[in-house]
């Protein structure tokens, strides 16, 4: 794939004119990574603006015992990077950025981007829409971490993540949304008695998906 088309088939830059997507090309890289990549680390410095092509990662931070805390899934046409402060020409992540899938990311020289788009008005809207993006993440990890009980875990996740939920071992998914894993076995079965999900060959099927949205959002 090449720099051009890649930008071309991000959502983020389609107002673009075939101009402009000359030159982002120009100050753009393309990268495969393998899985289990570490994209960068908490608090580190990055002169790039990224952004997931294919593939999918996770941002998580690790707590004063080690432990790893899951913050949120990063999708392909998405913007990998912490934007916290844009009267800097540096980036520092607001957590670790780990990937789950082989993966193909573009790496935008950021200052460059800033003077030649932002700081000319051109794709401010879409990055004032990241931005917002983010933030609610940060809401929906409060909601998570400090109101949601157990059922309501798993029942967000169930909803919005069940793609990777099938895909995970059932301990990994009591760790991120730190549950036991015998309270997890437990939401899961009380789900199937109450008709919402059904298992079938390890997988799970939601039955029916307005009754689990109306777990979390009562």
């Amino acid at each position: 794939m090449s720099n051009t088309n890649a930008i071309s088939s991000l959502d983020f830059f389609s107002s673009l004119n075939e101009e402009q997507e000359k030159y982002l090309s120009e100050i753009s890289t393309i990268t495969n990574y393998s899985k289990d990549y570490v994209v960068y680390y908490e608090k580190e410095k990055n002169s790039s603006i990224l952004f997931l092509l294919s593939g999918l990662a996770k941002a998580y931070k690790i707590d004063k015992h080690n432990n790893e805390i899951f913050l949120h899934y990063i999708y392909e046409n998405t913007l990998i990077s912490d934007i916290s402060n844009i009267n800097e020409n540096d980036i520092y992540s607001f957590s670790n950025v780990a990937l789950l899938e082989d993966s193909k990311i573009l790496s935008i020289d950021y200052k460059k981007f800033k003077d030649n788009f932002l700081n000319k008005g051109v794709l401010w809207q879409e990055f004032s829409n990241e931005i917002v993006s983010k933030s609610q993440q940060l809401q929906s990890l409060i909601n998570r971490e400090f109101v949601f009980n157990s059922i309501e875990k798993v029942a967000i996740m169930l909803s919005k993540d069940l793609d990777i939920f099938n895909k995970l071992k059932r301990t990994e998914i009591s760790l991120m949304l730190h549950v036991q894993p015998e309270t997890l076995s437990r939401v899961l079965n009380k789900l199937k008695r109450d008709k919402i999900i059904v298992s079938k060959n390890g997988k799970i099927i939601i039955l029916d998906n307005e009754a689990l949205i109306s777990i979390y959002e009562e």
